[in-house]
């Protein structure tokens, strides 16, 4: 039987490490790119060079915006950015709207593994935040950010005006995606945990009353069609670990953050679970003692555990 259940469906079930989310799918096809325009960003002239490159940027006249607004002068035909929590790479020239002048950069040397999720511009960039929503890898944007858009330390040190506008214009280098995404797969093993999926793709665990898999025992539940996982770079995922017995979530990413993993730290299950699988694919891999922590176990995992992980496999990133 297929073991993916619909959260509906489930709700009845004892599920682990699962909690709604509004956020959604993170396909291109779902998100619709509703930019909040202005005539303002006419005065924005941005050089014909290259995603990535640094672009020459000239404003024809002061830019005062009261609000973000936004213009895709380059349309990427990458992943798209669905969650404020989801891992990108961008390059961005900073500008003062009122005099044109230049106050930040950053250096456009093609370094894709400098990785940050969106929102942790929110602080001090929060119309960016919004401005790259549905926004797609391979993408150059153009926006203006209000007053109100820009925190008020951080136009202090840049030196821009109480009332000025803020001109960002930003490269869209590579987007992570938000969640596993390929096509479901049918699974039949009996005696394996179960699995639902919030809104946003983050998976609840459901633990069978029976005996654990004396061996490692893994199943593809989506199987992506990106970059295969070898373990030569590190491989960036979202994942939620339980106990077998206790049935206990010990570790999971979501909330705190997807994470960048390198196989050759992992424990042997774990590694030997991922390799080979595809960007955009979910793992669910059941990983006896003598493959994870052993008798001694390990902080919140006691001796002899058998571990559950149901793993997103989000991108590959750089090499070090």
């Amino acid at each position: 039987m297929r073991r993916i259940l619909a959260a509906a469906g489930a709700l009845s079930l004892s599920v682990l490490a699962l909690t709604a989310c509004s956020t959604g799918s993170s396909s291109v096809a779902s998100c619709t790119r509703d930019l909040p325009a202005s005539s303002a960003l006419d005065l924005v002239q941005v050089g014909d060079t290259a995603v990535g490159t640094r672009p020459d940027i000239s404003l024809t006249a002061p830019v005062h915006v009261g609000s973000t607004s936004v213009a895709d002068r380059i349309v990427g035909e990458g992943e798209a950015v669905t969650s404020d929590t989801q891992d990108v790479v961008f390059d961005l020239t900073v500008i003062d709207g009122s005099s044109g002048t230049t106050v930040a950069a950053s250096g456009y040397t093609g370094d894709l593994s400098q990785v940050y999720p969106v929102d942790s511009w929110q602080e001090t960039f929060p119309g960016l935040v919004d401005a790259l929503d549905c926004a797609t890898e391979g993408s150059r944007i153009v926006m203006a950010l209000g007053p109100d858009d820009v925190a008020a330390d951080t136009r202090s040190r840049f030196g821009i005006g109480e009332d000025a506008s803020t001109v960002v214009v930003l490269d869209l280098q590579k987007v992570y995606l938000a969640a596993a995404d390929g096509a479901d797969q049918f699974n039949d093993r009996a005696g394996m945990p179960s699995v639902v999926r919030a809104p946003d793709g983050r998976p609840g665990i459901v633990v069978p009353d029976g005996d654990a898999p004396d061996e490692l025992a893994v199943e593809t539940l989506k199987r992506g069609d990106g970059e295969v996982v070898t373990g030569d770079v590190p491989v960036r995922v979202h994942y939620t670990g339980v106990t077998w017995d206790d049935h206990e979530v010990f570790e999971s990413t979501w909330g705190s953050g997807a994470q960048s993993v390198d196989l050759s730290t992992m424990i042997p299950g774990f590694a030997d679970a991922l390799r080979g699988a595809t960007v955009g694919s979910q793992i669910l891999a059941v990983i006896p003692p003598d493959q994870a922590y052993g008798d001694a176990g390990q902080g919140a995992i006691p001796g002899g555990a058998t571990l559950v992980f149901v793993i997103d496999v989000l991108g590959l990133d750089a090499p070090a």
